[in-house]
């Protein structure tokens, strides 16, 4: 099943069901005003929604609607809590390396809480005040979460993976380290993020949605060029283990957004990246110093899973940076 919302009368949209083209919609208002609705009410209202998307995929809904990914807000305008993870182990080696810190020594996840309040459309302008903040994106997974009892091992919380949705998570990465350097966490040197316009439920995956990872390639274009494909099976932890960390002293709410991190494989030099500082990594082991720029006002990103000719899918990610 397919998801999205359109704008609607509040800040969170109306909620629409998608055909797996990406074609057409449905309004699901007579089931749920919206996706936060339906995930406050997900055991009710899931069988009726499945139903609506079949009678889509048949014709059989009346006011169906045509489908603009374009027009669609973040599936989840604003949501409760954002959590963002970091778990590709190629990623984080690069960038020790690259900048001299010493391995960061846990079995544990590495894992923050971001801004949730508001997570840009697929294809809004994302404004933002000065080039000199190093302006980076970063191509991630992530899932969206009903309620989550505390305490839950990995396992159990698999069950409470409902949905799965792509993610920009934009970095300002001259900030980072003065933040760092507090002992605190990131406040300004993460704005909002950015989703792609469908949230899927796990099953439209298929089998690539094994051992709560996603086993696809996230394509990244900048300025129209591919950047990089990496695949975003190589996680270190799934996400059943992310959403069981996250839930060990607290429940989480329904609508809870727990990211992977940058997606990133070891064969990086082969497939590129998801994001501006793995790059500047690389070439900072390679050469002793980064030779790639990070974005300046005017420039585009582009990020869609998926391989070549494969079915849509979550839609794309397209926007540009504009001064703020």
């Amino acid at each position: 099943m397919k998801l999205a919302t359109l704008p609607g009368p509040t800040p969170d949209g109306e909620l629409v069901i998608v055909s797996r083209d990406l074609s057409r919609a449905a309004p699901a208002r007579t089931i749920a005003a919206t996706l936060q609705d339906a995930l406050d009410r997900w055991a009710v209202v899931e069988p009726r929604l499945r139903q609506m998307a079949e009678a889509l995929e048949a014709g059989q809904v009346a006011g169906e609607i045509p489908f603009d990914p374009a027009t669609a807000l973040a599936p989840l305008p604003r949501a409760y809590q954002w959590l963002d993870g970091s778990v590709y182990p190629s990623h984080g080696a690069l960038m020790q390396k690259a900048l001299g810190h010493d391995p960061i020594e846990t079995n544990r996840p590495l894992m923050y809480q971001g801004l949730s309040h508001r997570f840009l459309g697929p294809t809004e302008d994302v404004l933002l005040p000065d080039e000199a903040d190093g302006i980076d994106f970063e191509g991630e997974f992530g899932v969206i979460t009903d309620a989550v009892p505390m305490g839950m091992s990995a396992r159990e919380a698999r069950a409470h993976i409902r949905l799965i949705v792509q993610i920009n998570d934009w970095s300002l990465r001259a900030l980072a380290p003065l933040e760092f350097g507090t002992g605190f966490g990131f406040v300004q040197a993460k704005p909002a993020c950015s989703m792609a316009p469908v949230a899927v439920t796990p099953d439209e995956l298929g089998v690539a949605w094994r051992d709560a990872r996603v086993h696809l390639p996230l394509r990244v274009w900048w300025n129209g060029e591919l950047f990089g494909r990496p695949d975003g099976g190589a996680m270190a932890f799934g996400f059943d283990d992310l959403v069981a960390h996250a839930a060990r002293t607290r429940d989480l709410c329904a609508g809870t957004i727990i990211g992977s991190g940058t997606v990133s494989n070891e064969t990086y030099r082969e497939v590129g990246s998801a994001c501006i500082a793995e790059r500047r990594g690389l070439e900072t082991v390679d050469h002793g110093a980064p030779r790639t720029e990070f974005m300046r006002f005017g420039d585009t990103v582009r990020m869609e899973a998926g391989r070549p000719g494969d079915s849509p899918l979550l839609g794309a990610i397209e926007q540009r940076v504009v001064r703020g």
